[in-house]
């Protein structure tokens, strides 16, 4: 099928030149002659920090410890609002005789 087709687009499929062949830069792993023997990490040890003058580790908040913190918080917000309306409450719960004269000016929480 591609024999029908121009010569611009039969030279799309036209094989490309082989890759050259570059000789490997290093040895392989296995064929590498080790000057020094393998150790363990003993030498590094005086890199590392005294574990006595590193910080104590923090601890993260559980997702239980979490949805209980946000549940407070939102029943304290909640508590300081209700007060907050209270006291504006106590303030007009004076004024109610003059607010049932006049009922336009009703508040929506007398309702």
């Amino acid at each position: 099928m591609t024999q029908f087709l121009p010569p611009n687009l039969l030279a799309l499929f036209a094989p490309r030149d082989p890759i050259p062949y570059l000789p490997p830069l290093e040895k392989l792993p296995h064929e590498k002659h080790h000057n020094q023997p393998y150790c363990g990490i003993a030498p590094y040890i005086r890199e590392f920090e005294d574990p006595r003058d590193a910080p104590p580790p923090t601890r993260a908040e559980t997702r239980e410890e979490r949805m209980e913190r946000k549940r407070r918080e939102k029943i304290e917000r909640r508590q300081q609002e209700v007060e907050t309306e209270l006291k504006m409450c106590k303030g007009t719960l004076t004024m109610i005789p003059m607010l049932r004269a006049m009922p336009s000016r009703l508040c929506s929480w007398l309702e």
